[in-house]
Parts: C-alpha cells; structure tokens; sequence
C-alpha cells in the first residue's frame, strides 16, 4: 500500500536513498562547518546583547545615585551659600553700626574743638577789646585832663577800667 502511495508521487527508491545519504552528508558538512560556528557566533552575540543590557540598567541606576547626589550637593551648597549671605549680612550690619558710632563720636569731637577753639578765640578777643578799650580810656582821659598821666595813674586807671567792663 506504502509502495503505491510512494509510486503515485513518483518516488524512486535507489535515488531517494542516494538523496537521502546525499542531503545527511550535506546537513552533517553544514552542521560542523557552517551551522556551529554560525550558532556560536550568534551566541557571543546574544551574550553581550545581555551584558550590554545589564551594563544599560547598571548606569541608569548609577546616573540616577549621581543625579541624587548632584541634587545633595546642590542643596547643601544653597544651604552654605544662605548661611553665608546671613553671616555677611549680619557683619555688614555690625561694621556700618561701628562705623556709624565712630562718625558720631569723630564729630563729637570735631564739635568740642569747635566750641574750644570758639571760646578760646572768643576769650582772646575780649581781652584784645579789653586793653584797646582800656588804651582808648587812658587816652580820652588824658586829653580830657590835660595833664600826662604817670605810669601810677596810668596803672590805675587801667584796672578801673578792666573791673568796670568785666562787670
């Protein structure tokens, strides 16, 4: 029955055997030479597409610990430079007040030399309108006596003079 089936599709047993032995030699040629070396090939390949893919996942979760400490460091460094905007702050307040204090007592000072120096020159100046007054006296009375005074009257009447415009 298998021998009709096969003679209607026009099998010839020698030469399907001879093709057979044929394709077997073939497949085995190619399988040693061709298909293992392929095989192996595709292997290596397929092994590094992992090792590529675990590499891959190994620096995102590395870039995402840097981006964690890039985001630390950066609000740590907020942190320090606030604390030292403060710091400045606060050492610009003292030195403006320190400032502040040594302008006022600079022109305190520069006021009380003033007002010294304004009582000296003032205490000068009666003393010069004192004996020129007192020269002036001496003189009308002279001229009005008529006489040349001595030194004694002189002396005298200087001091009246003095005591009448100390009064």
């Amino acid at each position: 029955m298998f021998t009709q089936i096969f003679q209607q599709f026009g099998v010839d047993w020698p030469h399907f055997i001879a093709q057979l032995v044929l394709f077997l030699v073939v497949y085995f040629v190619l399988s040693k030479y061709a298909f293992a070396p392929l095989l192996k090939i595709l292997d290596e390949r397929r092994k590094r597409i992992e090792e590529s893919q675990l590499n891959a996942e190994k620096i995102k979760k590395q870039l995402a610990e840097a981006e964690l400490r890039y985001q630390e460091i950066l609000r740590k460094a907020n942190d320090d430079a606030q604390v030292l905007l403060e710091e400045s702050r606060k050492n610009n307040e003292a030195f403006s007040q320190r400032e502040m204090e040594k302008a006022v007592k600079e022109s305190a000072a520069i006021v009380e030399r003033a007002r010294h120096e304004i009582a000296s020159e003032r205490n000068r100046m009666v003393d010069e309108v004192k004996r020129e007054m007192t020269g002036l006296i001496i003189k009308t009375t002279a001229k009005v006596a008529g006489k040349v005074l001595s030194a004694e009257d002189q002396k005298r009447l200087s001091e009246e003079a003095a005591k009448e415009l100390a009064a």
